[in-house]
């Protein structure tokens, strides 16, 4: 059965709304976390809002590893309505996103990443459905904003790998206990 691989930059408080304000430092370790995460990934699950941003920015970006993966995987936009902006390999996920998911994890394939979509995490960690957390924690308190694991149940980890970056940020990969 494939994996479900929640990735988020947040900050040191929780934060995962607007990385932009407390990720300051990109460093060559970040790098190849992320480049190690999206190795195995042959799908991704967005949410409407992280798709309508990043349709508007990742086609005509040149950062890469990062740019060349998500403008090419297959993206399943988790959404109400039908999609305004085109972006290559993207699909309405109209119906429930926990049979969806449910569904998508029983099909062969690599890794199903979740990137970003704060909501849409949520839905799939409580579900029972996501796997493992690829977490970049930015040594930052960001106050205000919405926090990944707010509300959430309780919800074992397992620590696989740990590594502080140059510039500070833990690079923490947990497995989800059942």
């Amino acid at each position: 059965m494939r994996k479900v691989v929640v990735y988020e930059l947040v900050s040191l408080d929780g934060v995962a709304e607007e990385p932009d304000d407390f990720i300051t430092d990109w460093d060559d370790a970040m790098d190849a976390h992320l480049a190690a995460v999206i190795a195995s990934q042959d799908a991704v699950i967005l949410g409407r809002r992280s798709y309508d941003e990043w349709a508007g920015f990742w086609p005509g970006s040149e950062i890469e590893p990062f740019a060349t993966f998500i403008n090419a995987v297959p993206k399943h936009v988790v959404t109400s309505a039908p999609l305004d902006r085109a972006w290559g390999n993207a699909t309405a996920v109209t119906g429930d996103p926990v049979e969806f998911v449910r569904d998508l994890k029983a099909r062969s394939g690599g890794d199903i990443g979740l990137h970003a979509s704060i909501s849409v995490a949520q839905t799939l960690l409580a579900a029972g459905l996501v796997d493992e957390l690829r977490l970049v924690i930015a040594p930052r308190v960001a106050g205000p904003g919405r926090r990944l694991l707010e509300g959430m149940p309780p919800i074992g980890l397992a620590l696989i790998e740990s590594e502080i970056s140059p510039t500070g940020h833990l690079l923490l990969d947990y497995r989800v206990v059942r």
